[in-house]
């Protein structure tokens, strides 16, 4: 007979992408729970379109973005291609906000997305800042 285990939390697993490995068990490490969505939506972020083989579809026009001017439109641009690739293409999480400041005198954009895990209801915070890498 199937035991069903109602009370325990969905675990998200992803690779580490340091590759680092356990000492104890030979394999590469894991992220897991909001480590694993926030290297996710990382990824996410720094992925143009026709980046992934046979996937072209994912990813945004994010990085191009950086190489407009650092203002307040921008900005808006930017928040707008993160809501839509946020919920888009990451199931796991439910966006509660998203915040783009433009920092012009470091020539970047600081990131905040509030967040929560879906069927945990565990809210989260992601805090990134974006610049232009010459």
């Amino acid at each position: 007979m199937a035991q069903l285990n109602i009370g325990r939390e969905p675990d998200y697993s992803d690779l580490d992408l340091d590759f680092q490995i356990n000492p104890i068990t030979g394999d590469i490490n894991k992220k897991t729970g909001n480590d694993a969505v926030k290297r996710s939506i990382r990824n996410l972020v720094f992925t143009n379109f026709y980046e992934r083989p046979f996937k072209s579809y994912i990813g945004s026009n994010v990085p191009r973005l950086l190489f407009d001017n650092v203002d307040v439109i921008t900005g808006s641009s930017l928040e707008d291609a993160l809501i839509r690739l946020i919920n888009t293409f990451e199931p796991r999480v439910r966006l509660t906000n998203v915040q783009v400041i433009a920092d012009t005198d470091n020539h970047g954009f600081n990131i905040t997305l509030e967040y929560i895990i879906i069927n945990t209801e565990t809210p989260a915070t992601f805090n990134l800042f974006l610049e232009r890498i010459r």
